[in-house]
């Protein structure tokens, strides 16, 4: 497969800062243990884990000029194709703080570099060059960039046959389904927020997926946590449990399993297929220590222990 056949897109990438408390307190002086830095943003998440299941894939989207070493030797060591466009100034750095004893992560995001018209000129005419293939739009918008470029984007894609998956949230979620990209995967707070009400268990989060299939998605993934994430096309509503962990971190796993939906679509597999696997590439994610790469070895072993049902 070309390397062009699988792109990831992101607007809003960061470098993710993890720092490794036990015990965290707000308000009081905490040491940290240890920390992380790597290059990320949603869709650079997907792209690392397609490329350590083996995939070529290309990086597309806005990085700063004055720390994107960061970005270049993530994706040389990684195998991944940088046709990410510069912008002046630093990409912006997301702060995980992660405490052990507690299980629990607090996120400080952000605001990222702002893109210019031609900023954006830029990226639509590279956009507009593509053919075939799958392209991810994932994460959240710049400052400046209005809600509705994901539809525009998801509208010209598919009129250069580029098949298309969205993860994002809010008025950009809201406005890109106008478009019916052909997959989407939120998480339950997210299709909630989108909803406006809550979903009170897994009947519910299927019924509301079917909705969406109805209005022109092909495929809606709707992540739960440990709970699961259910799978529903306009045939078939599908249930993936994943085995109990030792998480050692969250950063990436849901857009691991958005790399596990396109590799399963790239094989043509059955839907059950699909679940268990992109379950087994978010839980190769969580289980990895800060310095592993995903890997097609850890991924397949934990394809056996996801737990599949008909929703």
């Amino acid at each position: 497969m070309p390397s062009s056949a699988i792109r990831t897109l992101t607007l809003n990438p960061a470098i993710d800062r993890t720092a490794i408390i036990p015990s965290f307190t707000a308000g009081a002086v905490n040491r940290v243990e240890r920390t992380n830095d790597r290059a990320g943003g949603k869709g650079i998440n997907v792209a690392a884990a397609l490329a350590g299941y083996g995939h070529p894939v290309a990086a597309l989207g806005f990085i700063g000029c004055e720390n994107e070493t960061d970005f270049v030797s993530f994706f040389a060591a990684r195998g991944i194709e940088d046709r990410c466009l510069r912008l002046p100034g630093r990409t912006r750095v997301g702060i995980k703080i992660v405490d052990p004893v507690r299980n629990e992560t607090t996120d400080i995001n952000f605001p990222g570099l702002a893109p210019s018209a031609s900023d954006l000129d830029a990226l639509r005419a590279q956009l507009a060059r593509l053919t075939g293939g799958w392209c991810v739009l994932a994460g959240s918008l710049p400052p400046g960039v209005e809600p509705g470029i994901y539809r525009e984007f998801v509208t010209l894609l598919k009129a250069r046959g580029v098949r298309t998956v969205l993860d994002t949230s809010g008025a950009a979620l809201r406005e890109a389904l106008r478009a019916a990209p052909d997959v989407i995967k939120p998480n339950i707070h997210e299709l909630e927020a989108h909803l406006g009400r809550a979903l009170a268990d897994e009947v519910d989060v299927v019924a509301a997926a079917r909705a969406l299939v109805a209005e022109g998605v092909e495929l809606v993934v709707v992540s739960r946590g440990a709970a699961g994430a259910c799978f529903v096309t306009d045939r078939e509503a599908i249930v993936a449990r994943p085995p109990s962990v030792t998480v050692h971190s969250t950063v990436g796993a849901g857009d691991a399993m958005v790399a596990g939906m396109v590799a399963a679509r790239l094989a043509n597999l059955p839907l059950a297929d699909c679940a268990r696997l992109a379950t087994a590439l978010s839980l190769s994610t969580l289980t990895r220590t800060d310095k592993d790469f995903v890997s097609r070895k850890a991924i397949e072993g934990f394809l056996s222990r996801v737990e599949i049902t008909s929703g």
